[in-house]
């Protein structure tokens, strides 16, 4: 009797790493000539990162040195939902980013469809925040997997739980 192999497809963003990335970038930031003398904060409480700029381009530089600091500790930026900018108080500006966490609806329907369309021997199911992929193959599982590592997706996917 033929064993089904299943595999899961989640988006998180680990909150240790995204800690070790702000503190780097504060430290950074700290030491760096051109933010010398600003009121340039980066915060983290555990599920928001906040940042406090003196104006626009000095968010955007702040913005890139905390960019960099998460991709070098292996943590996406698609796994940021980034607010808007708002005015704060002292002549500053601030900005808060929020952890996604699981596969937003409307982007597991696509990906569903994405393996449907691809005519591979796997179903795709949404499961609530995540999607379990299943099949007869391992080798279809694999093929699903790279088909969906080079689709352009809003969130940063995960494959966990390989059954098999």
């Amino acid at each position: 009797m033929a064993k089904d192999c299943s595999f899961d497809i989640v988006s998180k963003v680990d909150a240790q790493e995204v800690r070790n990335a702000v503190d780097q970038a504060k430290r950074e930031v700290g030491s760096r000539f051109d933010f010398k003398g600003s009121k340039c904060t980066v915060d983290f409480d555990g599920s928001k990162i906040k940042l406090v700029a003196d104006d626009e381009p000095k968010m955007d530089q702040l913005k890139d040195v905390l960019d960099t600091k998460l991709i070098k500790r292996g943590v996406s930026t698609k796994g940021l939902d980034w607010g808007k900018l708002e005015a704060a108080g002292h002549m500053t500006v601030r900005q808060e980013a929020t952890l996604k966490a699981g596969v937003p609806q409307a982007d597991a329907k696509k990906i569903v469809a994405a393996i449907k369309e691809a005519k591979l021997k796997v179903q795709g199911s949404i499961q609530g925040d995540h999607i379990r992929v299943s099949g007869k193959s391992k080798d279809d599982l694999q093929d699903a997997m790279a088909l969906l590592r080079r689709g352009d997706w809003s969130v940063d996917l995960q494959f966990t739980n390989f059954l098999g």
